[in-house]
């Protein structure tokens, strides 16, 4: 093969082979017009003339150069020339034979298609950092070395050795991979590990960590027993990525716990969490939806701050959204927070999520919402089924760009030998003292109804008799006596309208009261108080049944996924 033909038609060759065959320029006409080519200077000093860049051999130069070079011809590619530093890095390579035959290397690249393209078109192409067979990396550049459309043109093959900027890259990588493992693994140890399954719930949760980076959100979630057959729903949303939004979130989740076992409502918890937030970071803002589902109201008591509407499924497949009261953000201060309610009776689904569910770039939040309305109204199954074909139905995937949390809840519609399980009674307490021995026949005739042991009849009948008595004296009218069973325990609960909370305390000897809620306490394997909304209060507790007495089938718990 002539080298000397095919240098000719490097890019740049031909014109500046016109360029030396045109007229000289008159030396009184130099200097005017275009910058002249380079050529050689004759140095004051008498020195040998540097060569013009003109002058130099194109092969001279390609055998100088520290990046490998080959130059092939034809639709088969024929090898036309390696410069020495191929050779050195693949070996040497006889000329004449096709690349996949003479640079097999090329070909297990991938790089033949790339010659087709380049010789097709006639524009240069290039392929990033490849690893080659040698182990070292090179990015490789193809410029055609014909003019558009010639099948017996060729192309240049130019390889740099970024082998160097390949491994730190990777080290790079590697380095981020750790600090998104360690970053979602604290994301997630942050989380509830398992959920809490309330009696009257079914529950399932979700979390998503968003993007491929290392900083992951500050999204959470979280299920609380409250006691008494109530139960406490949180999801929230740390605005900003990274560490310090995982920490802040963890703070908040911890202190949502610490204010729910005070029983307040939900809007007083998230005036507590207000101030908090601004107090653990006043530049950072968070969302959060704060819910309490008491199964003798079938209503879903919340509050809202700043976050996205709670939705409901009901049994008809109805959904609704749930949009007052919200408040603004936790964080900001000086707002008043106020609760609102939304109906969840049996056969419900009420779903709590965070804005990476529904939120996208190009898109209206509302019709985000008004998209997860629709998947939820024919999302049928348990808990986490709903679930996972939410996560799906909002096309959210591994690389998602930002992380996304879900709980859903379901109220079941229990019958039959279910529904059994699941029992109410309730007595209104009216009159004088007559009152204690009427709450008192009350409770042993609805025990004994429900069939409990001998002992849990009289536990139940005992701890009745003490609360009634206890409200009789301390608390005003309107006065009610609820008894509530459920798969898994028995729930003895009074109302009254005053609002003082009683309080377990250490009565002495002579003292002639003081001793029913440290009774209660005693005897009972859960007990409590609370204010009610209006006014008043409630005080409750609460016996385990005892195993071969729960009839399981009445709960199927789903634990949560994350």
């Amino acid at each position: 093969m002539n080298f000397t033909r095919w240098s000719a038609r490097l890019p740049g060759t031909q014109r500046r082979a016109a360029a030396r065959t045109e007229t000289p320029v008159p030396p009184d006409r130099r200097g005017e017009g275009s910058v002249p080519a380079a050529r050689a200077e004759q140095p004051a000093d008498g020195a040998p003339p540097v060569p013009a860049v003109d002058e130099l051999p194109a092969r001279d130069v390609l055998d100088r150069v520290p990046a490998l070079v080959a130059l092939v011809h034809g639709p088969d590619h024929r090898l036309a020339y390696v410069n020495g530093a191929y050779a050195a890095a693949f070996g040497a390579r006889p000329t004449g034979g096709p690349a996949r035959e003479a640079l097999p290397e090329l070909a297990e690249l991938g790089l033949l298609p790339l010659l087709d393209q380049v010789l097709r078109s006639g524009k240069p192409r290039t392929l990033k950092s490849r690893k080659a067979v040698d182990g070292r990396s090179y990015t490789f550049t193809c410029t055609p070395v014909a003019e558009d459309g010639d099948r017996d043109g060729g192309v240049l093959v130019f390889a740099t050795d970024v082998t160097d900027h390949a491994e730190a890259a990777e080290r790079l990588r590697a380095s981020e991979r750790r600090q998104r493992e360690t970053a979602v693994t604290l994301q997630r140890s942050l989380l509830p590990q398992e959920l809490e399954q309330p009696d009257d719930l079914r529950i399932a949760a979700t979390y998503q960590p968003g993007g491929t980076e290392a900083a992951v959100g500050g999204d959470w979630y979280d299920v609380i027993t409250l006691g008494g057959g109530r139960t406490a729903l949180v999801i929230g949303d740390v605005m900003g990525r990274g560490v310090r939004a995982a920490a802040v979130m963890g703070q908040l989740r911890t202190a949502v716990r610490a204010y729910a076992r005070l029983d307040l409502p939900p809007h007083e918890v998230l005036q507590l969490l207000d101030g908090l937030a601004a107090e653990i970071d006043a530049n950072q803002i968070a969302t959060c939806v704060y819910a309490v589902h008491d199964p003798n109201e079938g209503r879903l008591v919340y509050a809202s701050a700043g976050h996205l509407p709670i939705l409901v499924r009901d049994e008809n497949g109805t959904v609704s959204r749930a949009d007052e009261p919200t408040g603004p953000p936790l964080g900001t201060g000086g707002w008043m927070h106020a609760s609102g309610s939304i109906a969840l009776g049996p056969g419900s689904t009420a779903v709590l999520y965070t804005d990476g569910l529904v939120e996208r770039r190009d898109e209206d939040l509302d019709e985000g919402i008004a998209a997860l309305e629709r998947a939820l109204a024919g999302a049928t199954g348990t808990p986490q089924v709903v679930c996972d074909r939410l996560v799906r139905s909002a096309g959210v995937t591994a690389d998602h760009d930002d992380d996304v949390a879900v709980l859903v809840l379901q109220h079941p519609a229990r019958t039959g030998p279910a529904g059994e399980l699941f029992r109410n009674a309730a007595l209104e307490l009216l009159g004088g003292v007559e009152a204690a021995p009427r709450a008192r026949a009350f409770a042993s005739g609805v025990l004994t109804s429900w069939r409990f042991p001998t002992e849990l009849h009289d536990l139940g009948v005992l701890a009745a008799s003490e609360l009634v008595a206890n409200s009789l004296q301390h608390g005003t009218p309107p006065m009610r006596l609820r008894l509530r069973r459920t798969d898994r325990r028995l729930i003895v609960e009074v109302t009254d309208g005053d609002d003082h909370l009683p309080r377990r305390r250490r009565a002495e000897p002579a003292d002639e009261s003081g001793r029913g809620i440290a009774i209660v306490a005693t005897i009972a394997s859960n007990w409590g108080s609370r204010r009610t909304p209006g006014g008043g209060k409630a005080v409750w507790c609460e016996f385990v049944l005892p195993k071969g007495k729960t009839g399981n089938q009445g709960n199927q718990g789903t634990q949560g996924k994350h």
